[in-house]
């Protein structure tokens, strides 16, 4: 038998959506705007953590349960 799922309260449920949001908006803005350096960086930084999330809990995860 499977144990009852527990209730998560609101800001447990938005938390990571939320940050993975502004990272990806982050990014998309550092990589409008910037002319190289600093702003390529972070735009790499911030597109790539959402992309890698993503990957981990879409198949890598699902690979692992099987």
């Amino acid at each position: 038998m499977s144990e009852p799922q527990r209730e998560l309260s609101e800001p447990a449920i938005w938390t990571w959506p939320i940050v993975l949001g502004v990272l990806t908006a982050v990014g998309l803005v550092a990589a409008l705007f910037s002319e190289g350096g600093f702003g390529d960086m972070l735009a790499g930084l911030c597109l790539w953590v959402p992309a890698l999330v993503g990957i981990w809990y879409g198949w890598l995860r699902r690979r692992r349960a099987n």
